[in-house]
């Protein structure tokens, strides 16, 4: 399939958008992006906002070889251009997508193979709040670790928007699930979403109740270095550790006697560096998604979490509060009112 731009058929030329210099957020006026025929053109309501989005504004997470360099890797939002070879897609149809970047604007140009439906009962602007969490859900627990009923799954960060995805579908597949949280407000939200035990990591040895209460089969960690001991001593025989953030480091100690004793395994995951197409790819995960997920959305068994939102302008704002560590579920980018 050939990836030719061409013309687009909306009068308007520019848009709003965030620019990113020298840490600071700033709004702006840029182009409409122009679609490929395998894209569709997608009038942004709002934006997720994402730890991937605080690590490339300070220079550290750049955008794949030819991604938009505006922040911002999944939107909600109405389609407003299709693409020559798109059939699935059309103009009018809500929607949410994944994105290599470009979320921050008025308008997102996105491959329709990563783009989902958003059912009626899910309002659009938190809609924006699946496509990153359901997606990553999704690739980690079902389609690497292999998330089985009756497993026991551990979830560092049980209140973030991945956490708060992750219970839910978990309960769903009929695993047990603990998290890890700092405040008693986070833990009760966990709580409420489904989790059967809550540990606050700031004053629990997670790997020590964990050992109390059977240990665990699969653990969705989004800490990474200072966890790695913890985490292979807190699996089962067995065990999947799969390792989807460094918030606590890129390097940790790892016992491989204690690893091979278990028959362990470690696996690292990213998501937006993976390729549209083919094995692994964005488009498999998506459709992984579709599968599984979007009908539980439908049907209310999994709800967007949603903690704050804010106008677009207002983007260094919500960038604070993610970074704040208090945010219970998604941080939005209001972009545009519903249609």
């Amino acid at each position: 399939m050939g990836l030719t731009k061409h013309r687009r058929t909306t009068s308007i030329e520019d848009m709003r958008a965030i620019a990113c210099h020298h840490d600071e957020l700033t709004i702006t006026d840029v182009p409409v992006p122009d679609i490929a025929n395998n894209e569709v053109l997608i009038r942004v309501a709002a934006a997720g906002v994402n730890r991937a989005d605080l690590h490339q504004r300070r220079g550290n997470y750049p955008p794949p070889p030819g991604a938009s360099e505006i922040l911002g890797v999944e939107v909600s939002g109405t389609v407003v251009e299709v693409g020559e070879h798109i059939t699935e897609f059309r103009i009018g149809d809500h929607v949410c997508a994944l994105l290599a970047g470009g979320g921050y604007a008025e308008f997102a140009a996105v491959p329709a193979a990563q783009v989902i439906p958003v059912p009626n009962a899910i309002e659009s602007h938190a809609a924006a709040a699946l496509p990153e969490a359901a997606c990553t859900v999704v690739s980690n627990l079902v389609l690497t670790a292999h998330l089985q009923p009756g497993e026991t799954l551990l979830i560092h960060g049980g209140s973030s928007g991945i956490g708060t995805h992750a219970i839910q579908l978990a309960k769903h597949l009929g695993a047990r699930v603990a998290v890890t949280a700092r405040t008693p407000e986070k833990l009760a939200a966990c709580r409420e979403l489904g989790a059967d035990l809550a540990i606050n990591y700031a004053d629990e040895d997670f790997a020590a109740v964990l050992a109390a209460h059977g240990g665990a089969d699969v653990i969705l960690d989004i800490v990474g270095g200072n966890y790695l001991e913890a985490n292979i001593t807190a699996l089962n025989t067995g065990g999947r550790l799969v390792i989807i953030g460094m918030q606590g480091g890129s390097r940790g100690t790892l016992d491989i006697g204690q690893l091979l004793a278990k028959r362990a395994t470690v696996a690292g995951t990213t998501l937006r560096s993976r390729p549209t197409y083919g094995d692994g790819s964005k488009a498999e995960i998506v459709a992984a998604t579709l599968e599984l997920t979007l009908p539980l959305l439908a049907n209310g068994t999994i709800r967007p979490v949603v903690d704050s939102v804010f106008p677009l302008a207002a983007a260094a704002e919500a960038h604070a509060r993610l970074e704040s560590g208090d945010a219970i579920g998604k941080v939005l980018l209001i972009v545009a009112d519903d249609e």
